[in-house]
């Protein structure tokens, strides 16, 4: 996998963009959620049963996607707050105003994504249906 700079430029571009507080915090729920499935995959292997942390995985997904979904919500109450101020907005503006507040959500969803492949692996190795 090589990934050169101009895609790192644009990873921060859009961690910006998005929010350096909002995203921040998808990023703690991010790696909070890969040491909680890093943790039930160890304790998995050595007890060789299956914990309270595999369901965790699952929530920290759910958290992180509404989290996502509460940052979208907070960006546009901001944005219409400032058009209601200017008034007139040209429609091009208002649409980039709603692709930036739409990047908390996505980050959201991939968070969430990613718990949901955690989950299912690691059901998969307790052996749970």
């Amino acid at each position: 996998m090589n990934i050169n700079l101009k895609q790192v430029k644009i990873m921060f571009d859009l961690f910006y963009a998005g929010g350096p507080l909002f995203m921040g915090i998808l990023t703690i729920i991010l790696v909070a959620l890969i040491a909680t499935a890093v943790y039930s995959l160890i304790k998995i292997k050595r007890d060789g049963s299956s914990s309270k942390s595999v369901s965790l995985v699952k929530e920290i997904g759910i958290f992180g996607f509404i989290f996502g979904i509460f940052g979208q919500f907070l960006g546009l109450y901001q944005a219409f707050n400032a058009i209601e101020a200017a008034g007139d907005v040209s429609p091009a503006l208002l649409a980039g105003g709603l692709k930036v507040s739409m990047i908390t959500t996505l980050y959201g969803m991939t968070i969430f994504v990613i718990a949901w492949l955690f989950y299912f692996g690691l059901k998969l190795l307790t052996g749970r249906e």
